[in-house]
């Protein structure tokens, strides 16, 4: 299993846990303002991603076998890196919201 394999799986967890907190949300409103906040959460993570990762590649911390990449990168960072970002502020929110459902803040 490469790691392209591995993301996809990680990332429909999290896009399926989205969706169905998504569905049990109230209100098209809430509905718009949850997904305004995890569209900025992931562009903010994919940023930081890209910058963090160049540099602790750069500096040798890291370094990947490259048959388990598919060969396109953002600077030294594999395409693949950038899947984990995704499924955490997908499924770290959607976790938040099945699990709050109901309750009053």
């Amino acid at each position: 299993m490469n790691f392209s394999q591995l993301n996809v799986i990680f990332v429909a967890v999290a896009v399926l846990v989205m969706v169905t907190a998504l569905a049990q949300h109230r209100g098209e409103t809430g509905r718009r303002a949850v997904i305004a906040v995890v569209v900025g959460t992931i562009a903010v993570l994919i940023v930081l991603t890209a910058i963090f990762d160049n540099l602790m590649i750069a500096s040798g911390l890291f370094d990947y076998a490259g048959h388990t990449l598919n060969g396109i990168h953002v600077g030294l960072a594999p395409i693949e890196d950038f899947a984990y970002p995704i499924a955490a502020g997908l499924l770290l929110p959607g976790l938040w919201l099945l699990f709050t459902r109901g309750r009053k803040a």
